[in-house]
Order: structure tokens, then C-alpha cells, then sequence
């Protein structure tokens, strides 16, 4: 499991329930803590229900879980506002108490493609004080995104984040939000129906990889690292459902055009599964990004993971030999960093960054010698 988490991890709270200040119901639930994926690295965040405006089933049906009729899922179109408690006017008049659970088709057809452009130097990736339309599931902000899959419409939660470790490069300014620890609320207005990832029939799923997977390199582009990593692990994950429908599409000799997985009747496109070499390449090509992105995040024993089974899917993948090499390297596996170079060169004789990397292990290891054979010579002199 690579370090981007895109489950809930159990966690102790690293503050304690009275910093999450408001009108906080503390016989309501304890507070739910995990770890989220911002631009800037890793943050923990604390979550706190501090009202209820609707409430459609009891909560003996419910606990803190929530059925996909009641709570957002994959896909689901929410109508969200993230506020930090800062701004929040305490004496404000609640909302009515009339929520729609659904937004209406013209205003989902309005919002459809709805992106902002995520910044370097802010843990919500929201702009903050509006109603905003988030899709579920893209990873925009998976702060936002992890408290709304256990909301409902007309909920409202309080979260604390601080970040995990040292926090944050050291490069990226103070988040924009405000101080350490960031104290915000998050409310759910109405949202879309959406599904859980194995209710999602197999053409639709394939659609979310390629996303999650052209996502990861526009982030990736742009200096978002954490962010590109997040997109690509989404991806496999997904893809992990995936392996047996593509099998089976294998086994039984189908064409790939008769596998329209869509609902055409309605007006849109058919959506395809993946044909098994088109599968194997992308998952090959998942894991080889997601090793360069580990790399960058001096993560090399993950790298080298990722790299490893990047080159198992895909034999003649020369970036990720080249990564692997680079992995090996950085967790002192000489050998095995020769050995990944020397693949490079035989699927690209005249590779200079592989030549290059064989001409630093040759001058390391000679430097290497050299001093032993000093200290040897030093021994017994």
C-alpha cells in the first residue's frame, strides 16, 4: 500500500476534543480522525458533526455509516461550502430546514466539467466561503471529499488539520488558510446519486482510470506531486475490480465493440472496456508514474515496489527500468541498479541516462576500493 491513503486510517487525535471549538453536540460521535493527500504533503484531519439540519433515517439505521441513497458516492455531484471558523459568523441564521437531497438536472447539467486549479500553497483546494459544486471522487480536495462520504443533505461538520510529521515541504509557504492548526467547517447542501465502486458496471470504472490517470499528469506537471501520486493511485485501485471482467472478455474471444457497457438508449455514449493488453499497459504505465512520483517524494522503497511491478506488466517499459535503477540507487541495491540499467540499454543501445548511471556506479564503486584499500593497507602496515 503506497503512503497516499485513500481509505479512513484509525488514528490517535493529536488534539484533544476542546479545540474543536462551536456549537459541538459531544454526545453526537467522537471525533473521526484519518490522514488526507494535499499538494503540500500529508495532513491529519479531525472531524466533528456539529449540526443536523435533516435527518431521513434514524440513527439506529445508521450509526456514523451511511447507505448510497443517503450519502454521497462515487460520482455524486455535491453542493458544498468550506468555511474557515475564523469567518464563520457564530450568530448566524441556520438554513431552512427544507434541503433538497438532489440537485436538479439543469443544475447538475451547469456544473458538468466544474474544475479549480489546485494551489501548492493550500490544504483545501476549494475556493472557501462559496457554494461549490464538487464532483466525488476526482481527489480535487480529498480533505473535502473524505468528510462528505459520510454526510447527509443539510449536514455541517467541523474539522482541525494539522500536518503529519514535519508537514508540508519547507518550500511551500504557510498554508493560505490561516495559522496552524486550520479550523474550518464543511456543509453538505444536496448532492447527485451516485455509487459505490463495485456497483459501478466495468465500461464506467475504465473511464475513471483514464481520468484519474490524465489528472495525475496534468498534477504532475504542474509541481503537484502529492496530488499526481493521489490520481494515480485512485487509478489502481480501480483497476483492482477491473482484472476479472477483462478476463473473462479474454477468455470468452468478445470484441472489444461489443462490449458496450453503457446505457445508449438515453443518448449516450457507449462506454468500453479496456481490451487485456490496453489494461495491462495502463496498469504497467500507473505503476511506472507512480514510482517517479515516490522518487520525488524520497520514497525509494516504495519506488522501487511500484518500479518493479511496472516492468512485470510491462517488459520493454524503459522508463521504469530506468526508475527502478534509480530506486535501487537510492536504497544502496548496486547490483540490482546495474542490472536495471543494463535492461535499459538493451531496449535503447544508445540510452545517455543509462550510460551515464553505469558510468556513476563504475566511478562509485572505484572510489569505494580505493578507500577500503586504504584502510586495509593502514590495518597492516
Amino acid at each position: 500500500m503506497v503512503l497516499m491513503l485513500l481509505c479512513v486510517v484509525a488514528m490517535d487525535p493529536v488534539h484533544p476534543l476542546e479545540t474543536l471549538h462551536g456549537n459541538v453536540d459531544h454526545d453526537s460521535g467522537d471525533v473521526t480522525s484519518w490522514v488526507s493527500v494535499c499538494p503540500g504533503g500529508l495532513w491529519e484531519v479531525q472531524q466533528k458533526p456539529t449540526c443536523k439540519k435533516s435527518q431521513t433515517v434514524s440513527d439506529s439505521e445508521d450509526g456514523r455509516s451511511c447507505s448510497s441513497s443517503h450519502c454521497p458516492r462515487l460520482g455524486s455531484l455535491c453542493r458544498v461550502r468550506v468555511r474557515l471558523k475564523a469567518n464563520v459568523d457564530e450568530t448566524e441564521t441556520p438554513d431552512s430546514d427544507e434541503v433538497n437531497e438532489k440537485l436538479s438536472v439543469s443544475e447538475v447539467t451547469e456544473v458538468v466539467g466544474t474544475s479549480f486549479p489546485r494551489s501548492q500553497d493550500s490544504a483545501l483546494q476549494l475556493p472557501l466561503g462559496d457554494w461549490t459544486t464538487l464532483r466525488l471522487g476526482e481527489g480535487q480536495c480529498d480533505i473535502t471529499e473524505a468528510c462528505l462520504e459520510g454526510m447527509r443533505a443539510g449536514e455541517k461538520c467541523e474539522i482541525l488539520l494539522s500536518p503529519v510529521g514535519n508537514g508540508p515541504d519547507v518550500s511551500i509557504p504557510q498554508p493560505a488558510e490561516g495559522h496552524l492548526p486550520v479550523c474550518a467547517t464543511v456543509e453538505l447542501q444536496a448532492f447527485t446519486p451516485g455509487m459505490e465502486s463495485w456497483e459501478m458496471p466495468p465500461g464506467e470504472k475504465w473511464e475513471w482510470v483514464k481520468s484519474h490517470k490524465e489528472r495525475g499528469g496534468v498534477r504532475f506537471r504542474s509541481g503537484d506531486v502529492w496530488g499526481a501520486a493521489d490520481s494515480y493511485s485512485r487509478a489502481l485501485k480501480l483497476l483492482i475490480a477491473l482484472y476479472d471482467p477483462v478476463r473473462e472478455q479474454e477468455k470468452n474471444g468478445q470484441q472489444r465493440e461489443a462490449l458496450a457497457l453503457g446505457d445508449s438508449s438515453n443518448g449516450d455514449e457507449p462506454q468500453h472496456l479496456a481490451s487485456v493488453h490496453e489494461f495491462k499497459t495502463v496498469k504497467a504505465e500507473l505503476h511506472s508514474n507512480l514510482s517517479l512520483c515516490q522518487l520525488k517524494l524520497s520514497q525509494p522503497e516504495r519506488a522501487r515496489a511500484s518500479a518493479s511491478k511496472a516492468t512485470e506488466l510491462e517488459p520493454g517499459g524503459a522508463k521504469a527500468w530506468y526508475r527502478l535503477g534509480q530506486a535501487c540507487q537510492m536504497v544502496n541495491e548496486v547490483e540490482e541498479a546495474k542490472r536495471a540499467f543494463r535492461k535499459l540499454l538493451e531496449l535503447q543501445p544508445e540510452s545517455p541516462a543509462a550510460l551515464k548511471a553505469l558510468k556513476d556506479i563504475a566511478s562509485k564503486e572505484k572510489e569505494t576500493n580505493a578507500q577500503l584499500g586504504v584502510r586495509l593497507s593502514k590495518m597492516f602496515s
